[in-house]
């Protein structure tokens, strides 16, 4: 995998310098999984909007649960 460099400002090196340190991993490895977290956590905001706007339509929202039902899967539990 290649590399390029980026610019932070020196607050935001520290902190990932010192969560680094904390951590026993990398700076590159810290910046990585910071990374993935911010992506996961945009990716959970946009489904938690769709579904709130979903939600706002009853009709919309009834057959949201309709399908979700028949297309369920069982666990195998209980």
């Amino acid at each position: 995998m290649g590399t390029t460099t980026i610019r932070v400002d020196t607050d935001t090196h520290s902190r990932l310098v010192e969560m680094s340190r904390d951590n026993g991993a990398s700076l590159i490895d810290t910046v990585r999984d910071a990374a993935e977290a911010l992506r996961r956590q945009r990716f959970a905001h946009q489904v938690a909007a769709e579904i709130s706007q979903l939600r706002s339509d009853p009709q919309a929202w009834e057959e949201y649960l309709a399908e979700a039902d028949s297309t369920s899967v069982g666990d195998g539990i209980g």
